[in-house]
């Protein structure tokens, strides 16, 4: 257990002499994180919840594959998670967030590998049916190649590999958006005619992808973030619009139409254009600050000078 907790939850090691191992709710320096210790809890949580309901029998009929759904699905939504970390840390300003990622990643690599697990206790552990699953049905195939992604990351998020692989191990990590891909398409495969969720899940991956393409100037400035709203949404709706046009029979046009009409309530894909109103609303306050500062700094225009006799001018060169 040491050596898996050592793998999952790697210190910062110097080059030379050892550390004492932290549990992951202590930051790189040993001391308690209350912000870790609460992501911890919450990465828990949904896992803790299904086994409660599993031991109570309140999976139905069919726990296996109740568990397998609801496990996959928060696998999904954990990889959205951790792909919004670097985002959201950047808007914050907020480093601490930034050294979640590790955590949230693996424990998203934990999720997978367990749904891999519950779907081989729903074939009774019988080996070469799982693979001979996995190799002819497609939504299968999928999903295990972008299982083995994750694992790949996984392995080598450790610092050693990091410092091992330099300038590649960027690259080689940059790899987590055609697996977020994949798996986002591997939830539109299973999904069925069930899409609201895997709609929702494109459009805020389309806004993920978004951001990093956005030059670096503008990825915090709030005018910039709003127009990936829009984006998200359309790029959502394009998504839902293709996939019924092409894997299912029903008129793909009209439910493209019903994105626009919210009588009946909002569409996943306004949703998705929804929660990316939230970025530029946090980034706003930083941008105000930034400009505020950029202002009343030495060398730029005062609002409204000071007489040459009055004390603050004299004592506050800066003003």
């Amino acid at each position: 257990m040491q050596a898996i907790l050592r793998t999952a939850f790697p210190p910062a090691l110097p080059k030379r002499g050892a550390r004492p191992f932290p549990w992951p709710w202590r930051d790189r320096a040993g001391r308690f994180s209350a912000l870790r210790a609460v992501t911890l809890a919450l990465i828990l949580a949904p896992g803790a919840w299904l086994l409660v309901t599993a031991l109570t029998e309140g999976l139905g009929p069919e726990p296996a594959k109740a568990a397998l759904r609801e496990i996959g699905l928060w696998t999904i939504r954990l990889l959205l998670v951790t792909l919004a970390v670097t985002p959201l840390g950047r808007i914050l300003a907020a480093p601490r967030v930034l050294g979640l990622r590790r955590m949230l990643g693996l424990a998203t690599l934990a999720y997978a590998l367990l749904h891999l697990l519950l779907y081989a206790v729903d074939q009774n552990f019988g080996l070469p049916r799982i693979a001979s699953e996995i190799a002819l049905r497609f939504y299968l195939t999928i999903g295990f190649v972008a299982l083995l992604g994750l694992a790949v990351l996984g392995w080598t998020s450790t610092d050693g590999w990091m410092r091992q692989l330099g300038l590649r191990w960027k690259r080689l990590h940059f790899l987590i958006f055609p697996i977020a891909a994949l798996g986002v398409f591997h939830f539109f495969l299973q999904s069925k005619s069930q899409l609201w969720e895997a709609v929702l899940a494109a459009g805020l991956l389309a806004w993920l992808v978004l951001w990093r393409l956005l030059p670096a100037g503008a990825r915090l400035h709030p005018v910039a973030l709003m127009l990936l709203a829009p984006a998200s949404g359309l790029a959502a709706a394009g998504v839902e619009y293709a996939w019924y046009a092409l894997a299912t029979s029903l008129p793909a046009s009209r439910i493209l139409a019903a994105n626009l009409d919210i009588a009946f309530g909002l569409r996943p894909a306004v949703w998705a254009a929804v929660a990316a109103v939230v970025p530029p609303l946090l980034a706003l306050p930083g941008w105000i600050r930034a400009r505020q500062s950029r202002r009343t700094a030495p060398g730029s225009a005062a609002p409204g000078p000071e007489p040459a006799h009055s004390p603050a001018a004299a004592g506050n060169p800066g003003r």
